[in-house]
């Protein structure tokens, strides 16, 4: 059984002139010990996904259609209590900055404590203890003396490993990832996706990590699902989606990230910018940037289909 199945997931967010779409149809599926990467430019809907998954929509939005099932049960329905324990429990989080999720005002040790004990049945010496493992699994140094330093006291790369330990903390099934290496600097990325690969291989996690840094998804992803105007355009193994792109949109991802063994004079880039949620065109949203636009793309919008190795959303593959 699958840890999470997003089947047709669509959210919308009311306006004056109307309802606008941020999401549409939006379906992948992550397994047990599996790191699903979610790539696309901002504005693609990756960090909405994520949010609508965990039921941290921002209001007005709301989800407008479709499910969420975390191991077959659905759960983006549930009432506003059942969610918050949930959330934690079995679904953890990383955000992009620690300083938005860890509190100023209490150590980094009480964080981990109070996450722990809200959710498993631990006395407080035993959740001491837990907690100075957590910050030693995720490579805090005299993890023992650093149990009670607030977080103004870590570096940025140390605060986003206790954050790590934050999420993992409760053993949730699932972690969603929402940029976590985006604030650290290069040497400090590799270390914390290392640390995150490691975490995922020993202890069964699934990981949604969410980037707009191909690096980073080719480090640590088993899998890539390549978003573009809140939808699924491609998806399939990391090796495959990298190596032989199948829809446009993602080949020109991949040909605009720099290579080593070539010299080049200039990168090449997709024309165009993304379309907004009141303009979007008909049939395939790419079609307006697409070098390989016909007709049928800009009357009908494709479904995810077979396309040579992995799944793309274009009528190349019809």
């Amino acid at each position: 059984m699958n840890v999470l199945d997003v089947e047709n997931l669509t959210v919308e967010f009311p306006t004056r002139r109307g309802v606008l779409r941020a999401l549409d149809h939006v379906s992948f599926s992550i397994a047990p010990g599996e790191v699903l990467g979610v790539v696309g430019e901002s504005g693609a809907g990756k960090s909405l996904t994520g949010a609508a998954i965990i039921g941290l929509l921002e209001p007005p939005g709301r989800i407008g259609g479709g499910q969420v099932l975390l191991q077959g049960h659905r759960i983006d329905d549930l009432p506003y209590e059942k969610m918050r324990r949930i959330r934690g429990k079995q679904i953890g989080a990383i955000f992009q900055d620690p300083l938005t999720t860890l509190n100023p005002l209490y150590s980094v040790g009480r964080q981990l404590i109070e996450t722990m004990q809200t959710h498993l049945p631990l006395s407080n010496a035993d959740a001491r203890l837990r907690a100075v493992r957590w910050l030693e699994d995720v490579g805090i140094p005299a993890a023992k003396q650093r149990i009670d330093a607030y977080p103004h006291e870590f570096s940025g790369g140390m605060r986003q490993r206790v954050v790590i330990a934050l999420a993992l903390c409760a053993e949730p099934r699932l972690v969603i990832a929402d940029e976590p290496t985006t604030a650290l600097d290069v040497s400090i990325q590799a270390q914390v996706i290392a640390l995150l690969r490691r975490l995922t291989q020993e202890r069964g996690l699934s990981v949604m990590l969410i980037t707009h840094d191909m690096g980073v998804i080719a480090e640590a992803a088993d899998r890539i699902a390549v978003m573009y105007a809140g939808r699924v355009v491609e998806i399939g193994g990391v090796a495959e989606v990298v190596r032989h792109p199948s829809h446009p949109y993602t080949v020109g991802l991949m040909g605009s990230i720099p290579v080593l063994d070539a010299r080049v004079e200039r990168l090449r880039q997709i024309e165009g910018a993304m379309p907004r949620l009141n303009a979007m065109p008909p049939g395939c949203p790419f079609n307006p940037r697409c070098p390989r636009t016909f007709d049928r793309c800009r009357d009908e919008r494709p479904e995810l289909m077979p396309a040579r190795q992995t799944a793309a959303a274009c009528w190349l593959y019809a």
